[in-house]
């Protein structure tokens, strides 16, 4: 983890950067921001928005520094949904690292110290959050994967393609696919004519919606 460093984005949130791959693991924009606006808004909320479901299950490609978990379970527990979020990362960050985010300022006291307390770097983490907030980290590779269930939203949040380039060809995005329900969500923070072609012949809806502070659209698509 030599190769990681802190970065200020421009809205006062950090992130960190990978100097071995190039490429920051969320926007110079704005990390809290972009988690908002691309996961939590464009995703879960449009998800919960169009079913009215209580219970919902989050696929994440990328669990990183977890921010996007924390977003997530914030808003499921200040609103009473069920969340069960699983996150696959292949190199998973140690726990000071995490602690070193400050994330803590945009969760609650509860919420942070319970995923702090029980984060693990490395091992197959399944703990309870709170009472209707589950996680499950795995530390594999995207194609090493495998479950048994299906999820309802997938949030894509890989390095961009230019470093790695393999994260979004067909055989990738057709693995993650295989776990998402019929008229689930897929959303992330590009958009490019292979990834908008590649999804479609998988089956899905292809929506441009507007982008994070920074890219003028991202993609979501719908399961068909």
């Amino acid at each position: 983890m030599e190769n990681l460093s802190f970065v200020l984005t421009s809205d006062g949130s950090r992130t960190l950067f990978n100097e071995e791959v190039g490429e920051h693991y969320h926007s110079k924009n704005g990390a809290v921001q972009e988690s908002i606006h691309v996961f939590l808004n464009t995703g879960l909320r449009y998800f919960i928005e169009n079913t009215r479901f209580q219970e919902i299950s989050i696929l994440e490609l990328g669990f990183g520094t977890g921010l996007n978990f924390l977003i997530s379970a914030e808003y499921c527990l200040k609103n009473k949904i069920a969340l069960d979020y699983t996150g696959i990362e292949a190199y998973p960050l140690r726990e000071e690292m995490i602690v070193d985010t400050g994330y803590e300022s945009y969760v609650s006291e509860n919420l942070w110290n319970s995923f702090i307390s029980q984060y693990t770097q490395g091992q197959k983490t399944s703990v309870s959050i709170e009472e209707s907030c589950l996680l499950k980290i795995v530390p594999n590779k995207l194609l090493e994967f495998n479950s048994q269930r299906l999820f309802d939203v997938i949030y894509f949040d890989a390095f961009a393609a230019i470093h790695q380039p393999e994260m979004w060809n067909q055989e990738s995005l057709k693995h993650i696919s295989k776990y998402l329900k019929t008229g689930g969500v897929f959303v992330t923070y590009a958009i490019t004519g292979d990834l908008k072609r590649t999804m479609k012949g998988l089956g899905f809806t292809i929506e441009k919606v507007p982008g994070a502070a920074g890219k003028r659209e991202m993609l979501r698509a719908i399961k068909m």
